[in-house]
């Protein structure tokens, strides 16, 4: 190998050492020294001295010098005062001086005195100060070359509320928070089950975020969460802000529109699908939890499916998934019918969208991009608008603005039902993942109506059906159960069929405990049909 080419590989080397050096905070990773204001100027050193770096002395008496550390608004103060400082003031007795003293005196604050749920000892200054960093109190004891890190993490943090993005009619009112300790909280309170296993790590050199993985174990396919596990520890990045970062991460094809993750507010619906053998990533600092691995028909099932009777959940199912292929190619269709295929409609029809079309300067493709592209404006900008204004200015705007569009002879009157249609059609389907999925692909099938007619809608209704097919979601597919065909799981996909027929989970998802509940489920009246009286219970007519 020539020297420049070597040469370069090792400046290559090093420049990627020196950039994940970086990345990795560069704290200290050596041992914890015996001297107290040597390690009181370490935490002031690394933290540079910020101002919400407490540091508050606690003397027993002359002799013994401790000292509480914690990070300001990540620590429930009252927990600090009352279990960490008043717990030493009450407790600790003059000590004759030496050091054998100070460490027995250590254990015996780690033993008996600090009063609180999780207390551990640490020797290491990197870990010391990941600890203090999520909200930890670090207890420095002089002459003792260790700490003690006690729990005390709270701050403020949002109440459990009804999550807006998910409002089901009937059902549990609880949302999560940005609390991770909290989430899990909620799914445990539903599933109180011993096997219910969590798995926290941390992802993020610079974040430190703690993600969490949550399955059932003898439910969930070992071979999956395996694989879950794996990618999230493969995950090499500064930061980790929210749960799309995850999902961004781990997904296994990106060149799609489609999600091959499910995200969620609600605990009920993760309870519900870590049941049927599905895992759960938390993720810190966002009350969205995903679900892995996800099928397409997930996202047209709302939780609420599963509270009312089969045939209501049933005509709600066909509705959506109706209302999803009106919002994919009800512009589309338009286009070809008024382009190519004015055989295909009534005369009197089609004569009316002529006569409408007839002060229009545009062909109809432009017409509808055209409309399109205003809505898509009109309904980003009444998103992020403040609430009070926001559905206003978006309500006001369409109507103005399609009103004044058909006055001035720039669109037809037909075009405007046909987009206002569209629109309201996409916001049935209860996922907003799979909603803008339909308003992206929306303009390719117009593009290819407007070239092809329907032959083009066709067609490209073939591609994306051949394309969902081969989609997988961490090596399930995507189309299950459906495509490949599982009889056994076909009662909860467009049809929703009676509680008492689930007899098994999702063949692919959970394959090691199928059974879902005894036999004979099925409700009905009494043996015997007749009527019952005051008379048949013995007493006086």
């Amino acid at each position: 190998m020539p020297i420049k080419i070597r040469r370069k590989i090792k400046r290559k080397q090093k420049k990627s050492q020196a950039e994940k050096e970086i990345r990795t905070f560069n704290l200290p990773d050596d041992e914890i020294s015996e001297n107290l204001k040597e390690n009181i100027e370490q935490i002031r050193t690394i933290t540079g001295n910020s101002s919400d770096l407490i540091i508050r002395p606690l003397k027993g008496n002359d002799i013994v010098n401790m000292t509480a550390v914690y990070i300001d608004g990540l620590v429930d103060n009252p927990t600090v005062n009352k279990f960490v400082v008043d717990s030493v003031f009450q407790n600790i007795d003059p000590q004759p001086e030496g050091k054998k003293d100070k460490q027995g005196l250590f254990e015996r604050i780690f033993a008996e005195v600090v009063s609180i749920g999780e207390v551990k000892q640490l020797s290491n200054w990197k870990e010391v100060f990941l600890l203090l960093m999520a909200g930890n109190t670090i207890l420095f004891v002089d002459d003792v070359a260790k700490v003690m890190v006690i729990d005390t993490r709270g701050g403020k943090k949002r109440n459990v509320e009804e999550p807006p993005t998910e409002v089901s009619i009937r059902g549990p009112r609880d949302g999560f928070t940005e609390s991770i300790q909290t989430n899990i909280s909620l799914i445990r309170r539903r599933i109180q089950n011993p096997n219910l296993w969590v798995e926290t790590m941390k992802i993020g050199s610079m974040t430190q975020t703690s993600v969490s993985i949550m399955y059932l174990n003898g439910i969930a396919n070992e071979e999956i969460v395996n694989e879950v596990r794996a990618r999230l520890k493969k995950i090499d990045v500064d930061s980790i802000l929210e749960s799309g970062y995850i999902e961004q991460l781990i997904e296994d094809q990106t060149l799609t529109t489609f999600p091959t993750l499910y995200h969620t507010e609600r605990p009920d619906t993760v309870a519900g699908n870590v049941l049927e053998g599905r895992i759960a990533i938390l993720v810190d600092g966002t009350p969205f939890v995903l679900l892995a691995p996800a099928v397409f028909i997930q996202f047209f099932q709302a939780v609420e499916d599963y509270y009312a009777r089969f045939d209501i959940s049933t005509s709600i199912r066909f509705l959506r998934v109706l209302t999803f292929v009106i919002s994919l190619i009800a512009p589309a269709l338009y286009i070809a019918v008024t382009t190519f295929h004015q055989e295909m409609v009534p005369t009197r029809l089609i004569i009316a969208l002529a006569a409408q079309r007839e002060a229009v300067p545009f062909p109809a493709v432009v017409e509808a991009l055209l409309m399109e592209v205003t809505f898509e404006i009109l309904r980003e900008a009444g998103i992020r608008l403040p609430k009070a204004i926001g559905s206003t200015v978006s309500i006001v705007g369409a109507l103005v603005i399609g009103q004044a569009a058909v006055e001035a002879g720039i669109v037809s009157p037909a075009m405007v039902i046909i987009v206002s249609i569209t629109a309201i059609a996409s916001f049935s389907t209860p996922s907003y993942a799979i909603a803008i999925s339909a308003r992206l692909i929306r303009f390719i099938f117009m593009l290819s109506a407007a070239t092809f007619g329907f032959y083009g809608i066709a067609l490209l209704f073939i591609f994306m059906l051949v394309h969902l097919c081969s989609l997988r979601s961490f090596g399930v597919p995507y189309m299950s159960p459906l495509a490949p065909l599982t009889l056994s799981n076909l009662g909860d996909t467009i049809v929703r069929a009676p509680l008492w027929s689930f007899k098994q989970r999702p063949r692919l998802i959970g394959n090691q405990n199928n059974q879902r509940q005894g036999g004979n489920q099925k409700p009905g009246p009494p043996t015997s049909r007749s009527l019952k009286t005051k008379n048949d219970q013995g007493d006086q007519p």
